[in-house]
């Protein structure tokens, strides 16, 4: 195992933040974690754990030993009459990995097709998008306990889901509180892929696509085709303009405080959930206090969403982390000096 110092971390995080890691180990198995541990320099050091680098925000140097998950595999563990199951290494590009399991015979997850990141990330944020959610797929994931290096696994009540949400991105805070974040690396995960297989397209833009093509029994890879050209005209491709993808929670609240809300915006959008909640969408609040297009040094809103920030400084003069928080924390305030709504971030700050 080597450990490498000094590494530059702008090409590993998708905002394209220039800034180093002190040390950082490449971990392409379960053996290399074992490994690090076995050596006293790195056994009981601060660790942060690197995926894909697409919910990152890099505000300096990374001084814990960054440890960068490269596990790779994809393959079928077992196909029953009502589900495939289907696992991936942790490192795997999350979108390669769909395209692999429909080019194979096993869809689920074209709904969630072009979300930019790794297998092994999209546990921790319970990524979600056109109808679907990761815990709608998940059957169970691997991981390494990194202060006892044990191995264990988590079925989806273990694993706590929420909104871009679970036990990965909670701290412990006492002796029978699970909270995992920063004690464990996800190594591999597996998905519950539903047989008969059914289209999820009750989304107002897949909605539009069956419109527009007068497809209205769309296959897997129909479904697949439509997310991705959704997607590309809606978001900037990272690798040409640096952001992390959606930036803000969409906020929910209550019946009672979206009635007030819409009495003084009307045009406010909102869904109402299973929950009897109402989520508001975060991109529409920041576009109404006048955002959208808008920049803080080198950071900006994009001009055709306002819920994602860019890196409008590129290779050349890119973004710092600062200049990406002032921008947010400045939205922040004004969403809530307007609405009283407070936008929780998405991305995690480095």
């Amino acid at each position: 195992m080597i450990v490498e110092n000094n590494v530059p971390l702008q090409p590993y995080n998708s905002f394209g933040i220039v800034a180093r890691a002190h040390n950082l180990a490449r971990i392409a198995n379960e053996a290399d974690v074992a490994e690090l541990r076995a050596d006293l320099r790195w056994r009981d050091a601060p660790r942060f754990v690197l995926g894909g680098g697409s919910n990152i925000v890099i505000t300096g140097d990374v001084k814990p030993l960054v440890l960068k998950v490269e596990i790779k595999g994809l393959r079928l563990v077992e196909e029953t009459p009502r589900a495939w199951i289907v696992e991936a290494g942790a490192g795997e590009v999350w979108h390669e990995a769909i395209q692999w399991m429909l080019a194979n015979g096993y869809p689920g997850l074209e709904n969630l097709a072009l979300i930019p990141g790794t297998v092994g990330g999209a546990p921790v944020q319970n990524i979600g998008a056109y109808g679907v959610e990761l815990q709608d797929r998940f059957e169970s994931l691997d991981a390494i306990d990194l202060d006892t290096g044990r191995t264990f696994t988590l079925d989806a009540a273990q694993c706590a889901f929420g909104y871009r949400d679970s036990v990965f991105k909670h701290v412990r805070s006492g002796p029978n509180d699970f909270g995992l974040s920063g004690r464990a690396l996800i190594t591999r995960v597996r998905f519950r892929l539903p047989k008969p297989w059914k289209a999820v397209v009750g989304y107002l833009d897949l909605e539009r696509k069956m419109e527009e093509t007068g497809n209205f029994t769309p296959s897997a890879t129909d479904v697949f085709d439509w997310i991705c050209a959704i997607r590309r005209a809606k978001l900037p491709d990272w690798r040409l303009l640096g952001n992390a993808g959606s930036f803000f929670k969409n906020p929910t609240v209550t019946p009672e405080q979206c009635a007030d809300i819409i009495a003084r915006d009307p045009k406010i959008v909102h869904y109402p959930m299973p929950d009897g909640t109402i989520k508001l969408a975060a991109g529409w609040l920041i576009d109404a206090c006048g955002w959208k297009g808008k920049s803080v040094g080198n950071a900006g809103v994009y001009e055709k969403q306002a819920l994602v920030l860019v890196n409008r400084g590129g290779l050349e003069n890119p973004v710092t982390g600062g200049e990406v928080m002032t921008l947010a924390k400045a939205i922040q305030t004004s969403v809530y000096e307007r609405f009283g709504i407070r936008l929780e971030p998405e991305p995690v700050v480095v």
